[in-house]
């Protein structure tokens, strides 16, 4: 019977970008690592399909879920009621005849009511009249809060976190009956591990308490605030904690990024599509 012969041997380039020579390796061990790769790339690829690509091991859970804090700012960032404010602000202001632009109210929403005043009119007009003009303010949004609507995909995102496995955490310093309202608005409050008003801090941002008391009730662990103005990004940052900004609340990339805030994207829609990035930029 004459000899049996075997093709020449040839280089295989596998995917995974190895290289193998049939001729110096046998063929039952090629076998094995060639399976081996294959089997790493089919878990890498189903990492990915999770969502979580490039976050840190130490908030990724086995199957990617995010062992992190999301602390979600609401006005401005999940409703949008920035410019209501601004109105509602500029009529106050001007019902105690304090010509001030609307430009300039605007670029101080998101700083606590209890700071416009003396921020936009001076110390004087908040020692002589700032409880009058916060009151004629309240009324004037209690008349525009109907008007309200929440940002697109902003319920959806807070359903996929906690399907994520995040903790949720609303931080406002609004008042108890309009954070019930966008509760309600977001169809949010049975989604969410928990929320804050004004009656839970003693000073309003740019102080770090409004993000200090949102930690506190997620427990320890790394986590990111989400919000959409430059004093969302100075309150989290004097809590130690990062923030990813949206544009949602009129504040540019820049000013927000001047502000401090690690990454800035357009909406919660898109935060929505990438939000893997909350879990790589949690601190």
């Amino acid at each position: 019977m004459p000899p049996v012969t075997h093709p020449t041997p040839r280089r295989v380039t596998a995917r995974t970008g190895c290289r193998f020579s049939f001729a110096a390796v046998p063929w039952a061990v090629c076998f094995a690592v060639d399976l081996t790769a294959l089997r790493a790339m089919a878990f890498l690829i189903d990492g990915m399909q999770l969502g979580y690509p490039f976050a840190p091991a130490s908030i990724v859970g086995k199957r990617g879920q995010m062992s992190l804090t999301a602390i979600l700012d609401v006005d401005g960032t999940l409703v949008d009621t920035n410019y209501h404010h601004a109105l509602a602000w500029h009529r106050a202001l001007h019902a105690h005849d304090h010509s001030v632009a609307m430009w300039r109210i605007h670029r101080h929403i998101g700083m606590g009511g209890d700071k416009i005043v003396a921020a936009l009119a001076g110390e004087e007009a908040e020692r002589a009249e700032g409880d009058a003009i916060r009151e004629r303010e309240n009324k004037a949004y209690s008349e525009l809060i109907g008007e309200v609507e929440p940002m697109a995909e902003a319920h959806e995102l807070i359903a996929d976190l906690r399907e994520d496995g995040a903790t949720v955490i609303l931080a406002s310093s609004a008042k108890e009956d309009e954070v019930d309202h966008y509760l309600d608005l977001l169809e949010a409050r049975d989604l969410v591990d928990g929320w804050t008003t004004s009656a839970d801090v003693e000073e309003t941002k740019p102080a770090a308490d409004l993000v200090q008391v949102a930690l506190k009730k997620a427990g320890a662990g790394p986590a990111l605030m989400i919000g959409d103005s430059t004093w969302d990004v100075k309150a989290a940052s004097a809590a130690g904690v990062p923030t990813l900004a949206v544009l949602t609340g009129g504040f540019s990339a820049a000013e927000l990024q001047d502000a401090g805030a690690v990454e800035v994207l357009e909406s919660i829609a898109e935060l929505r599509r990438h939000r893997e990035r909350i879990a790589a930029l949690a601190g």
